[in-house]
Formats: C-alpha cells, structure tokens, sequence
C-alpha cells in the first residue's frame, strides 16, 4: 500500500517538455482526482504516478526525465516504475504514424497516462480508435478550451494613498514605426520600373493589399514582378495600375491537409518493441516482464538496484551487485545472464598477459 506522504510526488516548476507533437498525452474519461487514486501501488509508484498526473500534457515523462525531476528516484526505478504503473493500468506507450499539413509523413511515441487504472481491453480499444483522429481539429478545440477559460480574474488592486503630484518632465518624440514589408514592396517598385514609382501616400493605400498577398505566400520578387511586367504604353497613374493588380490577381489563400493520425501500434513501456512483432501483456512484453520479476526478487533479497554507479565513488562498493542479482533471478527461477567482467580487470590483463 502506498505510503500517505508523497511528497515526491509534488511536481518541479522545470520539468522539461518534450519536443514537439512527443511526451505526456491524457486518457480520456478519468475520473475526477482524489486522494486514494494511487492507494493500490507501492509506495514508489504511486509516488511517481502522482506526479506524472500534475504534469501538463506534452511533458517528457521518459525515466530520465523522471529521475532528474523527482526526489529519491534514480532513473533504473524511474524506469522499472513506469513497467509497473503500464502493468496497474495507469500507462500506455503508443507510436503514432501522422500525416502532416505539408503532405509529409513522421512516427512520434507518446506515453498515454490515466489516472483510473483500465485493463488491458480498455486500452486496446482506445488505442485502435486512434487512427483518423484529426490533430488539426484536436489542437483548435484544446485552444478553444483554453481561452474560454483563462483562469481566475486577478483581485482588484488596493487603492493607493494620494501622492504629491511630480513636475512632468519632456518626454522624446516616440520614434517612427519602421515600414512593414509590404510597404517596402510597394517603396521599391520605381528601382525595377522607374515608371511605377508611387507616392508614400499610395504606398500607405496600398499597404494592406500587399500585405495580404505576403500573408498568402507571395515572395517580394513575385509580388514585384507582378506589380511591373507587361505595363501599358503608356502609362498614366501608376497607383491606379497597382491597385487594379492587386486586387484582381490576389493569389489564393493557402490550403492544406489536417494533420491526422493514420496508424497507432502499443509498444513495449522498456524495449520500444511494437505488439505487431511480440506478444504485449499489460504494455510490456515478455522479456521485460521477466526483468519485472527479477527486479522485485531482488528487491527482496537486499540487493541495491538503483546503486550509484563505482566510477562516481570517492571508494568503490564492496558488494558484487551483477553477482547477487545473477543469484536472485536463479532463485525465481528465471534464465541465467552472463556477468560483466570489470573493465578495468580486462585492461590489465590485456596489458600483463600471463607468460
């Protein structure tokens, strides 16, 4: 049973999010946030759980991540918790095949996170109805959400006691805005045709019209060239020709695709490994699941798993850690794994070589 003090749990104002469209992503219909929402995991999961459950979406929740974030956990029980928390229910880790606006294709791995456990049922279900979900519609509802509401209104201000009034002093002329690009455009047309040079009042007529064709993709030499080739002869009101060319031959405002989901595949919370190719239980395959188990008998058995490695001792450890993990998982009755040898023992027998 989880422990009443989580404390860890309390998020870092800097947790770092993860590149963009990856990270923290929330299962839909949870239950509203309570108390013994995490009571069922062991003190460390529900720690860990509590807080990747404060964190907004789009936050990295790798192990990394985690270990740099929150107290007490370094990243190999970060990682092993993140297996147990996808084992309780609580974690899903999706790769999402996207098809972007700019007619371009991607894979991104995002970690789906509930805060009501759901079974293994549930979550193939959500998973498989990701595919055709439109990103693009998604994100315009989640913005249209978030400024219908801002957040509560700031208090009102106390009054402030009346103060002597201070002499005014000059204030300097505010300094003219600098000319837009459109503007620039339209300023620079009698350098490529003397004969279109327009004045700065029908530049500032004419701003917004030329500002429309950059916003819709024209470049200045598009925008340039087509306010001054094949001219009439001859010429009379250079305005009136520019005007007449911007609005009748205005290009098309730009239209793409919505972003959208085309396929979704659950990978392994440890290995990345797709359920396509292995065989998921919980959202961790079979081999990691053996890793689980060893992990908790070692737990068991005293052996620290998350030690601090010996090369960041002032001494080195004394305790054989590969040596009694190796001797824990026989004692589950799991598969055997070669022990590492000592780097440095290696070097210097290649160095010292027996005679």
């Amino acid at each position: 049973m989880a422990s009443q003090d989580l404390s860890a749990a309390l998020p870092a104002p800097a947790h770092p999010l993860a590149n963009p469209g990856y990270g923290k992503r929330c299962a839909p219909d949870q239950c509203p946030r309570g108390e013994a929402d995490f009571a069922h995991l062991r003190t460390r999961e529900a720690a860990i759980a509590a807080y990747i459950d404060r964190l907004p979406e789009g936050t990295a929740i790798g192990y990394k991540a985690l270990a740099a974030n929150v107290a007490d956990y370094g990243q190999q029980a970060c990682g092993k918790a993140l297996n147990f928390l996808s084992d309780a229910g609580h974690l899903r880790r999706v790769k999402e095949h996207l098809a972007l606006e700019d007619s371009s294709f991607r894979w991104v791995t995002r970690t789906y996170f509930s805060r009501t456990a759901r079974d293994d049922d549930w979550w193939k279900a959500f998973v498989g109805g990701l595919r055709g979900v439109d990103l693009t519609e998604a994100e315009r509802r989640a913005k249209a959400a978030a400024e219908s509401n801002p957040g509560p209104a700031p208090e009102p201000a106390a009054e402030p006691e009346p103060q002597p009034r201070p002499q005014p002093e000059p204030r300097p002329a505010p300094a003219a805005p600098a000319p837009s690009d459109a503007y620039r455009v339209l300023a620079r047309l009698g350098r490529t045709e003397p004969r279109m040079t327009l004045s700065a009042a029908e530049c500032a007529a004419l701003e917004g019209l030329a500002a429309t064709w950059l916003a819709r993709g024209a470049t200045p030499d598009h925008l340039t060239r087509s306010l001054t080739a094949g001219l009439p002869h001859p010429l009379h009101s250079p305005g009136a020709i520019a005007r007449t060319r911007l609005e009748n031959k205005m290009p098309p405002e730009p239209v793409s695709a919505p972003s959208y989901i085309t396929r979704a595949v659950t990978v392994c919370m440890t290995c990345d490994v797709p359920e396509t190719t292995t065989l998921l239980i919980r959202g961790v395959c079979v081999d990691c699941r053996e890793e689980m188990t060893a992990y908790d008998v070692a737990e068991e058995a005293g052996v620290v798993i998350d030690a601090i490695p010996d090369t960041f001792r002032a001494v080195p450890a004394q305790v054989d850690v590969a040596r009694r993990a190796s001797e824990a998982r026989a004692a589950a009755g799991l598969k055997a794994r070669a022990i590492p040898q000592p780097l440095h023992g290696a070097l210097g027998r290649a160095q010292h070589p027996a005679t």
